[in-house]
């Protein structure tokens, strides 16, 4: 069976009464995800997906917005090393920079992703899902029946509510990223993940780029992360303002956009890109019907099972718990896993860590800024540690005093942090920021999931001379018991 050809009849593991063992609604990584361990385990699926099968990290979001930002920080990265900056180009090749951008994206195509689909025995079904009563999702004028469904729908943008914004016809994220040309002045609202790193991309590109934003940058991880980042940028010719507040906004006969601020002054550029945040896509999905509080959310458990329902999962970015592609795809595994167990009856294991749950999402969320220099933090930052009122102790290094960061750049800068929990010995936060840090998080993450002591370790030696070196400074710096 193909997954352009939906067939009527069911298999083995599904009764007559039925078409699916469970339906997906959504056909991006997290619904892919889980529907091929549900498939595994010997579930027969379907995804219903409305637009491109693999969904917005392939086509708007994590592959393109990474690509655009690869090249600027490979020839900045050649620019801190003496020997090397001699070598290149004043300026990025803007066309093709952007063509290697669109071969990420297939050209905007699904034909390998639908292949995907069809090699691992999962249906697809092309049309807007709707729930329409228990296990009944209808696409069209048809109705597929299964005994469980799970929404994978992500999220969409929020615009924020300034004057004449939404008539000014901005760039979001997706038009930013899919963007055939670099408009030679782009500013941008939102000091958050997309609006710092799209500012380096753009700018990297030509783009004379002003950021706007109305507090710190990055300001949910450690203060001293924005401080960096926002360094870099005016560094980097981007003009910074963490005090604005856009009151109204108008474009132009001409094109042109002005943007005032409540003290006044204006900001005038070719294109205004909006990343203010995301909210989860639950429009026209039936969930109200079903009598679903969705305005923050889809309330879940650990194994994404909605809660008052026994046959309704939401995973990834639409049940709010973790707005981030890897956190959904690995809420997804556990997903699949427990929605095959429930159909064949077997028990589900929803105590910690275990096989069916989503643990992580609750204490080792990683995640990575692509900005230059590059943010990477799992857990908790100190504010968190303060909220949570856990007895803790935070202990810092500065990274350009590491050996293996100082072969990465002539001047490095950057900063460690762990937050320790005194009273179990053990990691609950870690933040690094600095050129080429994103690959430290995983030790981190490790180390926090695993409860790894702190005695322990002193025994995970680094190798020298890297920038992992960092952690044994920082084990100094927090010091051993006598």
């Amino acid at each position: 069976m193909t997954a352009h050809a939906i067939a009527h009849d069911v298999t083995a593991h599904d009764t007559p009464a039925y078409d699916y063992g469970l339906i997906v609604i959504g056909g991006g990584p997290v619904g892919e995800n889980v529907a091929d361990y549900a498939t595994k385990r010997g579930v027969r699926v379907a995804i219903v997906e409305s637009e491109l099968v693999g969904g917005e990290c392939s086509y708007w979001a994590c592959m393109p917005s990474k690509t655009l930002l690869r090249s600027g920080h490979a020839i900045r990265a050649a620019r801190r090393l003496a020997g090397a900056r001699e070598a290149v180009s004043d300026h990025l090749d803007a066309a093709a920079v952007l063509a290697r951008r669109t071969s990420f994206t297939d050209d905007w195509k699904d034909d390998g992703q639908v292949s995907w689909l069809d090699s691992a025995g999962i249906d697809l079904i092309r049309g807007h899902g709707h729930i329409t009563g228990t296990g009944q999702v209808t696409v069209g004028d048809r109705v597929y029946t299964a005994k469980a469904v799970a929404i994978a729908t992500g999220s969409v943008p929020v615009l924020p509510p300034i004057a004449g914004l939404a008539e000014a016809a901005p760039w979001g994220t997706r038009e930013a990223t899919s963007a055939d040309r670099v408009p030679p002045r782009l500013a941008i609202i939102g000091g958050g993940v997309a609006g710092t790193e799209l500012a380096f991309a753009f700018s990297s590109l030509g783009s004379q780029v002003t950021l706007l934003s109305r507090g710190r940058l990055l300001e949910r991880e450690e203060p001293f992360v924005g401080e960096y980042v926002a360094a870099a940028l005016i560094a980097e010719g981007v003009t910074v303002d963490t005090a604005a507040s856009p009151t109204r906004v108008h474009r132009d006969a001409d094109g042109t956009v002005t943007i005032t601020l409540g003290d006044g002054t204006t900001v005038s550029a070719d294109e205004l890109l909006v990343s203010t945040g995301r909210r989860p896509a639950t429009d026209d999905l039936g969930l109200e019907a079903l009598g679903l509080d969705v305005s923050r959310g889809i309330s879940v458990d650990d194994t994404m099972l909605v809660d008052g329902t026994d046959w309704l999962y939401a995973v990834g970015d639409v049940n709010g718990r973790a707005l981030l592609t890897h956190q959904g795809k690995y809420q997804a595994r556990a997903a699949g896993e427990a929605i095959a167990a429930r159909l064949d009856g077997s028990p589900v294991a929803t105590e910690k860590w275990g096989q069916h749950v989503a643990t992580a999402d609750h204490s080792a969320v990683p995640r990575v800024v692509f900005t230059d220099p590059e943010v990477a933090a799992v857990g908790l930052t100190e504010e968190g540690a303060t909220q949570k009122q856990l007895n803790y102790r935070a202990v810092e290094y500065d990274l350009g005093w590491v050996g293996g960061a100082k072969l990465h750049a002539d001047g490095y800068t950057g900063r460690a942090k762990l937050i320790v929990d005194e009273d179990r010995q053990v990691i609950v936060g870690a933040t690094f920021v600095g050129q080429d840090v994103a690959e430290l998080v995983h030790a981190a993450t490790i180390a926090i999931v695993g409860e790894v002591p702190m005695e322990r370790l002193w025994h995970a030696i680094p190798a020298y001379p890297t920038i992992s070196e960092v952690w044994l400074r920082l084990l100094e710096t927090y010091g051993r018991p006598a």
